[in-house]
């Protein structure tokens, strides 16, 4: 029986480049892996277009193309995981829809894998995104990675092989709020990387917006560091023992110079604004982890499906087999 390879799509208004994507991905794998039996899986975020028209008559036309239409949108970390832990080959690769992921990467990624890699991440080295974006992308990696307790991949968006024994660690772990890059650093070992430069979008705009990115990075800091909770400690501590000195020191002056010395409204308003600050600074640090432990405590799923095409369908090869 053959080996398969699953490549999972996630979608989401992506009505100009889901057909020559999905095209594209069975040429690349019929011309370059011919040895593999295949599954393309769909995972559809309640797009608006008409994406979900053009998937079903993708899966109309051939069987080996799976879909999941979610109820919603639910965000572009939960989608594409969920995706993941559907995929049945013996590997599964993640793939853009929008063709910022070189489809010759995928033979590359899947011979790399044969080498005995439960992962293998591709890692940017080079993109033609928004150069300011790029900068800005770097200084976040990082700064995570200096004071993460994980090593976290640099320029790693997801976009890799992942071994079927890998994603059935990640069923395991029932994670309602997955980060998948900081998984795959945390328990993915016997890993590889193979470095690629990032195209532009063929079509479309990006749907991802700056809160998006926002919740991303904090995400990632909440799950993977202690240094924000720290950091208001330390900062406390250091702050209570300057204000207890400069106490110490305005009331020994006041009791030297009662009547020539003055407390001073300015430098006790500037203190009271300082503190204040900082305590709204570091109550939105804890904010942030709390709201990450509420959802992860509420055990939510990470998707809600809407309609499943094709997954009832048999491979031929599977059923020669």
């Amino acid at each position: 029986m053959k080996k398969k390879v699953s490549i999972v799509i996630p979608a989401f208004n992506e009505e100009e480049n889901i057909r020559p994507v999905t095209e594209a991905v069975i040429r690349e794998i019929e011309e370059n892996l011919p040895e593999y039996n295949y599954e393309v899986l769909i995972i559809d975020n309640n797009s608006q277009d008409q994406t979900r028209a053009i998937i079903r008559e993708l899966c109309h036309e051939n069987k080996k193309v799976k879909a999941i239409l979610n109820e919603k949108n639910f965000g572009p970390d939960n989608s594409p995981y969920y995706g993941l832990l559907q995929a049945t080959g013996d590997c599964a690769i993640l793939f853009c829809a929008d063709f910022q992921d070189p489809l010759e990467m995928i033979h590359k990624l899947v011979r790399e894998w044969e080498k005995g890699y439960t992962v293998v991440t591709a890692v940017k080295t080079e993109s033609q995104e928004n150069k300011l974006v790029r900068f800005f992308r770097t200084i976040y990696y990082r700064l995570i990675k200096k004071i993460s307790n994980t090593e976290i991949i640099e320029h790693f968006t997801g976009f890799g092989c992942y071994d079927q024994s890998f994603l059935q660690i990640l069923r395991g772990l029932d994670d309602s709020v997955p980060f998948l890059r900081g998984v795959v650093a945390e328990f993915a070992g016997n890993r590889s990387s193979i470095e690629y430069q990032q195209l532009k979008r063929r079509a479309g705009k990006s749907h991802i917006r700056f809160f998006t990115l926002y919740d991303m990075a904090m995400r990632s800091f909440t799950s993977y560091t202690k240094i924000g909770l720290r950091l208001a400690s330390f900062l406390g501590y250091i702050v209570a023992a300057g204000s207890f000195v400069i106490a110490i020191i305005y009331l020994i002056r006041k009791l030297l110079y009662w009547d020539e010395f003055g407390f001073g409204i300015p430098v006790i308003l500037i203190g009271m604004f300082f503190l204040g600050a900082v305590q709204m600074i570091f109550l939105g640090f804890m904010g942030e982890y709390i709201i990450t432990i509420n959802q992860r405590t509420m055990h939510r799923p990470l998707v809600v499906e809407h309609e499943r095409i094709n997954f009832d369908v048999e491979d031929e090869n599977e059923e020669n087999g």
